[in-house]
């Protein structure tokens, strides 16, 4: 075997017509991949410092011989001793060659640089955020979701093992999702369709259908909010198709086809959709933490019923709405939901409006503002209650835009 330098500082190993055998051989004693002893043995790299060490001692020269060789300008050789048993080489046929290569293959497919419990940790966030956002103000929460979809990208290049990469793109298109979540909340369009086509190309990679359903819904309703009634209804029919079967995202895509409706005016279409989320949540137990974004309360369908028929004119609206408001205001549970007794008060002033109760709607409106947590998304359905006390042309109308006004600027 001989070992030869050039000018470039790279060398290439031969062992006559046994070179990728013994690259292969020096690979294994060397607990590196084979690929990286080739590109020596192809003069386009050289060893790193820390590994010519060991590399001189199985080679059997000393470490003052190889860095001799890599620094010389002029072509030498040297004679090497054979690579150490337990493998031997030189005398392979081709069946040992394809033996040695499929162990080598269950090498690389078992080793990791991420590990079980840094998934697991990383799926606990996921979770933790996902509570975290009925309660949390979008703007301290982006900066979270940021910090972890760092870390989670920088970890797409340690090396893992097939199942570990695949829990690594759940992982981030779980967060890509809420990404997207939060930057709709805060009106941040370029921010949102980013997440959400990265949400949506993880999910592919990783075959998951529920992350994929529920980045069409999650379009739906940024799109519902827009204005866009029916792009979103397109939209919340699509989620429906990809949604497994009994999941919380089938009942929540089923639920946007009926408001997208209530928007457009389709009253009898409206009450059908109203009817197919009662039969999807009637088996439902609440589960354990329901405030989860994720994982649908049954309880959620109350509100639910407040939005769509105050959305679709029904003065029943405002029976659901202030269920909303007895079930949580009394109760520890109002803490975990601050979003949703606001958009309850909300829904109770529109179905107050459509009972031509103009002050109580007022004061319904009132309360949702000043609660803070009407987020800039949501700020539009304030904006529809101000407009119809100021067409009244109300004196209450002159203190709610001003608050509406505040609302906004904060």
């Amino acid at each position: 075997m001989l070992i030869s330098s050039s000018r470039s500082n790279f060398f290439q190993l031969t062992v006559g017509s046994d070179t990728p055998v013994f690259c292969t051989a020096l690979a294994y004693e060397l607990g590196m991949e084979s690929s990286a002893v080739q590109r020596w043995e192809l003069g386009k790299a050289e060893p790193l410092p820390y590994k010519r060490a060991k590399l001189a001692r199985v080679l059997k020269i000393s470490p003052d011989q190889l860095e001799a060789l890599l620094r010389e300008g002029q072509p030498s050789a040297v004679a090497l001793a054979p690579v150490p048993k337990p493998v031997v080489f030189q005398s392979l046929h081709i069946a040992d060659d394809d033996e040695t290569a499929a162990v080598e293959l269950a090498r690389r497919v078992a080793a990791s640089d991420v590990g079980n419990e840094t998934l697991s940790q990383l799926e606990a966030i996921v979770d933790e955020l996902a509570i975290a956002y009925s309660m949390t103000p979008p703007a301290e929460l982006v900066g979270r979701i940021r910090g972890y979809l760092k870390y989670v990208a920088s970890l797409m290049d340690a090396r893992k093992t097939l199942s570990e990469h695949r829990r690594l793109l759940v992982i981030g298109g779980w967060l890509s999702l809420l990404a997207a979540t939060v930057h709709i909340d805060l009106q941040q369009p370029g921010a949102a369709r980013a997440q959400l086509r990265t949400a949506n190309s993880l999910a592919k990679h990783a075959e998951h259908d529920e992350i994929r359903a529920w980045g069409y819904e999650t379009e739906a309703w940024w799109l519902l909010t827009d204005g866009d009634y029916s792009s979103a209804l397109d939209l919340s029919r699509k989620a429906q198709a990809f949604a497994p079967v009994g999941t919380s995202i089938a009942i929540q895509a089923t639920a946007q086809e009926g408001r997208a409706l209530a928007r457009l005016g389709q009253a009898h279409e409206t009450y059908a959709a109203i009817e197919r989320v009662g039969k999807l949540v009637a088996p439902l137990k609440v589960p354990d933490r329901p405030e989860h974004h994720y994982r649908y309360d049954p309880n959620k369908s109350v509100a639910y019923m407040a939005t769509t028929l105050a959305w679709v004119g029904d003065p029943a609206a405002e029976g659901f709405a202030r269920e909303i408001l007895t079930r949580l205001a009394p109760s520890d549970d109002a803490g975990k939901w601050p979003r949703r007794v606001a958009s309850a008060n909300l829904d109770l002033a529109l179905a107050l409006i459509v009972n031509d109760r103009m002050d109580e709607a007022c004061d319904a409106t009132q309360l949702a503002i000043s609660s803070g947590r009407v987020v800039p998304s949501n700020y539009w359905r304030a904006a529809e209650v101000v407009e119809a006390v100021e067409q009244r042309q109300l004196p209450e109308g002159r203190d709610l835009r001003e608050a509406y006004e505040d609302l906004r600027r904060s």
